[in-house]
């Protein structure tokens, strides 16, 4: 399925005149693939956690956010793609529109897949999703490292109807850091916290 088709769910949920939300279509792929994760202040407040997979964002809802400690096994439920500009999305979504509230930029950076089959054979990512268990190696501002992506209920792919775990791996630590108060948490790209962020957009 091509990007524009991808998204067509994404689209047909926002009026993107009104949200601010970017349309999507207009931003190119680098040579490594990207992730971000957004913390988004909305009916709850939780963590958007998305991974670039081709010309889209595959993007899962982590409520309690990624953590940097292989003991947390994250709830990740999936969600609709987003475009490849979302990357760079913060701001406040308007009330009354779909996901009304706060979004801020939490991380960004590149990721490096590395799931591989029973015979040590590199699985291409967008495939280790299908199959329901990905690895993949973040290189951002503050998470690093070797997490896993594990489906353990409900169908293949991004179906709405899964469950997902989002786990530190590798080598880590028991002991990590785990995940920051959002409340509390800065922007990796303005510094701004979720609370000035909608500061700023009512002084506008």
């Amino acid at each position: 399925m091509s990007g524009g088709d991808r998204l067509r769910e994404y689209r047909g949920k926002r009026d993107l005149g009104r949200s601010g939300e970017p349309r999507g279509g207009d931003a190119s792929s680098d040579a490594e693939p990207r992730f971000v994760v957004q913390i988004h202040d909305a009916s709850t407040l939780h963590f958007d956690f998305r991974l670039q997979v081709g010309d889209v964002l595959r993007s899962w809802s982590v409520p309690k956010g990624p953590s940097t400690d292989p003991g947390d096994k994250r709830l990740a439920i999936p969600t609709e793609d987003h475009p490849l500009e979302y990357e760079e999305f913060e701001g406040v979504i308007p009330a009354g529109e779909y996901g009304g509230g706060t979004v801020i930029v939490w991380d960004r950076g590149t990721y490096r897949p590395s799931s591989h089959d029973r015979r040590g054979r590199p699985v291409p990512f967008a495939e280790a999703l299908e199959r329901g268990h990905a690895t993949f190696r973040l290189n951002g501002a503050k998470l690093n490292g070797e997490y896993a992506l594990t489906r353990f209920r409900g169908g293949k792919g991004g179906d709405a109807d899964a469950s997902w775990l989002l786990v530190r791996t590798g080598h880590a630590r028991s002991g990590g850091h785990g995940t920051p108060d959002p409340r509390r948490a800065r922007s990796a790209c303005s510094n701004r916290t979720l609370a000035q962020v909608a500061a700023d957009s009512r002084t506008k």
